[in-house]
C-alpha cells in the first residue's frame, strides 16, 4: 500500500516546521483565507528543506472567517480568483526555484465544489488555464487534489487533468462520503490515536461514496488542527509499521 500525506500549511498557525519532516506535500495558503506572499515564501524554504512538494491551496476571498463562509460567484469569476492564487504561488515557488506540483482548493470552495458541478468545472479550467497560458511556470502538469468520489474529482477527471483522491484521517464522514459539518458532533477527530487508526481504514478500505467504494491516493492532515504535529508524526509512525509507504503524489 501506498500513500502521500499532506497538510494544509502557511496558515500563520506556527507549527509548520514541527509538521513538515512527517508529509510528502504542502498545500500553502495563497492570501485569500490566510497568508501572505511573506508566508508564501517562507512556507516553500520550508518545503524545500525537507524535500516536501509544493501545492497551491486557493480559497474564496474571506480571510474574517478562515476561507470557511460559502459564496456564490458566477463560474467565471470563480475560474479568475482560483487562477490568481494558482499563478501567485507559482510565481513565488519559481523564484525559490521550486516547482509547483498540485493544487488543492480550501475550506467552502473544497466543500462546494465537491457537490457544485459548475464551480467543480471553474477550478479545473483554471488550473488548465495555468498549464496552458503559463507553460515556463508549470512546466509539468499539476494535479488535482480533491474529496475522493466528488463532483471535483470528476471534473478534472473530464478535462483531462490528472487528480489525487483524498481522504481525511482527522475528520467525521456522513453516510454518503462527504464530510460532516464542522458544529457537528464527530466531525473533528481530536485524540491523535484515533486519527492513526482512521488513516488506516481509509487506506485499506476506501471510502463509500455513493454505492461506489473509492480508493484514496492521499491523506489531509489539517495545519490547524489542536494536535497537528502530534498527528502528522503518529501518523507516519503508524502508517510505516503497518507496512503503508509513504510516497509524494506525481
Amino acid at each position: 500500500m501506498q500513500i502521500d500525506l499532506n497538510c494544509d500549511l502557511g496558515e500563520g498557525v506556527g507549527n509548520d516546521e514541527a509538521i513538515m519532516p512527517f508529509i510528502t506535500s504542502a498545500n500553502i495558503a495563497c492570501g485569500f483565507h490566510a497568508g501572505d506572499e511573506f508566508i508564501m515564501r517562507e512556507t516553500i524554504r520550508l518545503a524545500k528543506r525537507f524535500n516536501v512538494n509544493v501545492g497551491a491551496h486557493p480559497s474564496w476571498e474571506d480571510r474574517e472567517n478562515f476561507g470557511r463562509k460559502e459564496m456564490n460567484l458566477l463560474a467565471e469569476e470563480a475560474e479568475k480568483i482560483v487562477f490568481y492564487q494558482i499563478e501567485l504561488l507559482a510565481k513565488i515557488a519559481k523564484e525559490e526555484n521550486v516547482l509547483m506540483t498540485h493544487v488543492k482548493p480550501h475550506g467552502a470552495l473544497y466543500n462546494q465544489s465537491a457537490r457544485d458541478k459548475d464551480l467543480a468545472k471553474a477550478i479545473a479550467r483554471a488550473i488548465r488555464r495555468g498549464e496552458v497560458s503559463s507553460p515556463k511556470l508549470f512546466t509539468k502538469p499539476l494535479i488535482l487534489v480533491g474529496l475522493a468520489g466528488s463532483k471535483l474529482v470528476e471534473a478534472g477527471n473530464n478535462l483531462g487533468l490528472q487528480v489525487a483522491q483524498e481522504g481525511f484521517p482527522d475528520r467525521g464522514y456522513r453516510s454518503d462520503g462527504t464530510l460532516m459539518e464542522r458544529n457537528q458532533n464527530g466531525a473533528i477527530i481530536e485524540s491523535p490515536d484515533k486519527v492513526a487508526n482512521h488513516a488506516i481504514e481509509l487506506i485499506k478500505n476506501g471510502i463509500l461514496f455513493g454505492d461506489k467504494v473509492v480508493h484514496v491516493d492521499t491523506l489531509c492532515l489539517h495545519g490547524d488542527h489542536p494536535h497537528a504535529a502530534e498527528n502528522a508524526k503518529l501518523l507516519r509512525n503508524v502508517l510505516e509499521k503497518n507496512g503503508v509507504q509513504i510516497i509524494e503524489l506525481k
